[in-house]
């Protein structure tokens, strides 16, 4: 079985329910306040777990997040790689209005201390058939990119957030790039209100990668083998979008990982993402398999 290899990160979010987000010199009342782990690996992780694939998560936690490992681990991630250090957790502080909508102010912490040697350490018993999934919030991401191609894995990056600093990256080893509107115009530099557009330089940019360009409720574009591919999204009952991407990305890696077409693999996302948006929570919202089959 092909085993999928997460270096991402793990945080601690506190998540504040309000009619609006705030503005800048508005004090703004919430009405809720939750606490849940969160960081798009962990999510991630968590979502290719319940898509039942074998997940290995590498990162970092402080102290004060050990917690979370115990969550990785109930989800059924292999939580070998993932290491205890000295400085505290990455957090978030997430506003969510009345509309579902979210916007997200993040502290990196521990999640910055992965250098050289630890990616080195992750590696060593991966192989060619395997996986490495990435996203932005961990240090020595251009790094993983180049050891883990090295060594013949593909490799699969969601570039959330987007910095500038991507753009040095070896992007042009990437097999799958999954992003949403503002990263793919990021890259592009075509305005996101023209997605065919945007893919169509992606495709022209990464000829050898597979891109997967994710619209909200507009649903999923997908260049493959020199082909478009769209799917549509599934009406949900919006509560909280903050895990929607993290879900996709897990159910999408996962069955393409099974060896599943493109199409089935956008189908399954979509309807896992659906649920996610449903419910409050980020990592604590992703549905199991068998939930999103039972959509079918």
């Amino acid at each position: 079985m092909i085993k999928i290899l997460n270096l991402g990160s793990i945080n601690i979010d506190y998540v504040y329910t309000v009619s609006h987000f705030v503005q800048a010199g508005e004090t703004l009342s919430a009405s809720e306040r939750n606490v849940f782990p969160g960081g798009k690996g962990m999510n991630q992780s968590i979502a290719l777990a319940r898509a039942s694939s074998d997940v290995v998560h590498a990162g970092m936690v402080g102290a004060d997040g050990t917690f979370l490992i115990d969550i990785l681990k109930s989800a059924g991630v292999d939580t070998s790689l993932v290491k205890t250090g000295d400085v505290p957790t990455g957090h978030t502080i997430i506003q969510v209005d009345q509309n579902g909508e979210n916007c997200i102010l993040l502290l990196a912490g521990a999640n910055q201390e992965i250098n050289q040697e630890f990616v080195d350490r992750m590696l060593e018993s991966f192989t060619q058939d395997d996986i490495l999934l990435l996203q932005n919030e961990v240090s020595c991401v251009p790094y993983a990119i180049k050891k883990a191609k090295d060594r013949g894995m593909r490799v699969a990056f969601n570039p959330s957030p987007f910095t500038s600093e991507i753009l040095s990256y070896p992007i042009d080893l990437i097999d799958w790039w999954i992003l949403n509107e503002i990263e793919c115009q990021a890259l592009s530099g075509i305005d996101k209100n023209s997605p065919r557009d945007m893919l169509t330089k992606m495709s022209e940019m990464f000829p050898k990668a597979e891109i997967v360009l994710t619209l909200g409720e507009n649903g999923v574009l997908c260049y493959s083998n020199n082909n478009i591919i769209e799917h549509k999204s599934y009406k949900a009952n919006v509560i909280d979008t903050t895990a929607a991407g993290d879900t996709f990305t897990g159910y999408f890696l996962s069955a393409i990982a099974k060896g599943m077409g493109i199409e089935k693999a956008l189908q399954l996302a979509s309807i896992a993402a659906s649920i996610t948006v449903s419910r409050l929570g980020a990592a604590s919202s992703i549905p199991e398999l068998s939930e999103v089959l039972d959509r079918l």
